[in-house]
């Protein structure tokens, strides 16, 4: 038997983007309560929104925002296989302005919180002359060789000959965020539904409504307003809706757990190769190391392969004298981005009532509340424009 719902808005994709969405509409749909007003129409931003909230009530146990995800638990593809490191430095202006909001943010919700979501940790950039400068943005400063291996004492010295340090950077509980934002979204009245891959995907309702209907292996969810929050599957599941891809292409990115002969200092930075070779910083006794690998790939569980995590402790051994004795554990996630590298936040250009939240790429959790906060300013109050939504409308993808 199908069982179905109805709500305002359904979210698909249960990561850290998804999640940290989901959870805001429902925060600011329930502090608007019944109070706020239906917009005439649905053709326009605050159209759509508004047409949303007259939906409330109106089937089993829908609530105003639900989270559908296909896989059984929450964050299980990128969201569980990330870094955990939110770096200022990193990425382009829009980037790096969205994670300090992201960060401001989260140091806000600490407030309320038993135990804190950050935590210091400390960015070193290795490399030579060119390329830590081509790296380097405003948040980081440059350091001496002779000072980056007093940080870094495991480095050998003929591996780098200039270094980049940005103090900002801070180490991530992803679990505890990841765990925020489900609370947050349960506590204002959303739903997780998880083991629900959308299958098709129709119109129903008046021509002019602008409604969807999902069906997902037993479940089906009518909603005005869809949020494609799927990541890796996110072009796929445009095509499902009717709405062409953007392009979005998934990259693999593998990490270890390692055991060390020395190990580190629990304080010790997180390092990086300005080239893209390699990264790694502590994880308690033992070092997460990764070879920051950027191959295509299509949407999947991915795997981590013996050759490459081989490899990986070989370039690290030649550059540390951390001495790899082991790994312990090693995975491979998917970082999925837009042809330009900068995520897609917005409204389809031809498909009413389908909004995209996708391309992350490796910015997920340092830019997810900014993101989050953006995309929930769209949604319901249309927002003007400003220059991280315009960077990261979709339009710039569909001419």
């Amino acid at each position: 038997m199908t069982e179905s719902t109805v709500c305002d808005i359904l979210v698909i994709g249960g990561g850290i983007a998804g999640l940290s969405l989901a959870a805001e509409l429902a925060s600011r749909l329930a502090g608007a309560g019944e109070s706020a007003e239906s917009a005439e129409g649905v053709d326009g931003v605050a159209g759509v929104a508004g047409a949303a909230r007259t939906s409330a009530g109106r089937g089993s146990g829908g609530g105003r925002v639900v989270l559908m995800e296909a896989e059984s638990t929450l964050g299980y593809h990128t969201s569980s296989r990330s870094a955990r490191q939110l770096i200022p430095s990193y990425g382009p202006q829009v980037i790096q302005d969205l994670t300090l909001r992201t960060l401001a943010l989260i140091r806000a919700a600490e407030a309320n919180l038993p135990e804190p979501i950050l935590a210091p940790r400390s960015f070193l950039l290795i490399g030579d002359e060119d390329s830590v400068r081509d790296r380097a943005s405003s948040h980081m400063h440059p350091v001496m060789p002779a000072e980056a291996l007093g940080l870094a004492p495991e480095l050998r010295a003929d591996a780098f000959s200039a270094a980049g340090l940005d103090t900002t950077s801070v180490a991530c509980n992803t679990d505890a965020l990841l765990e925020y934002h489900r609370a947050r979204l349960t506590a204002a009245g959303g739903r997780i539904l998880t083991g629900r891959r959308v299958q098709t995907a129709r119109r129903v309702g008046d021509p002019g409504s602008h409604r969807w209907e999902a069906d997902a292996g037993g479940m089906r969810v009518e909603a005005p307003v869809v949020i494609n929050a799927a990541g890796a599957w996110a072009d796929i599941l445009a095509g499902t809706f009717g709405a062409r891809p953007l392009g979005l292409t998934p990259y693999r990115r593998t990490a270890a757990v390692v055991d060390v002969e020395r190990p580190l200092d629990a304080g010790a930075p997180m390092v990086a190769d300005a080239e893209d070779r390699f990264y790694y910083r502590p994880e308690g006794r033992q070092v997460l190391i990764s070879p920051s690998e950027r191959e295509p790939s299509v949407a999947e569980d991915a795997r981590p392969r013996e050759a490459d995590v081989r490899a990986l402790v070989e370039l690290v051994n030649g550059a540390t004298t951390m001495g790899i004795t082991g790994v312990a554990r090693a995975w491979t996630g998917l970082r999925t981005e837009a042809p330009d590298g900068l995520p897609v936040v917005g409204w389809d250009a031809a498909v009413p009532g389908f909004f995209w939240l996708a391309g992350q790429g490796g910015y997920g959790f340092q830019t997810s509340s900014a993101i989050a906060e953006l995309a929930a300013g769209i949604l319901l109050d249309g927002d003007g424009e400003n220059s991280a939504r315009e960077a990261l409308s979709p339009a710039r993808l569909q001419v």
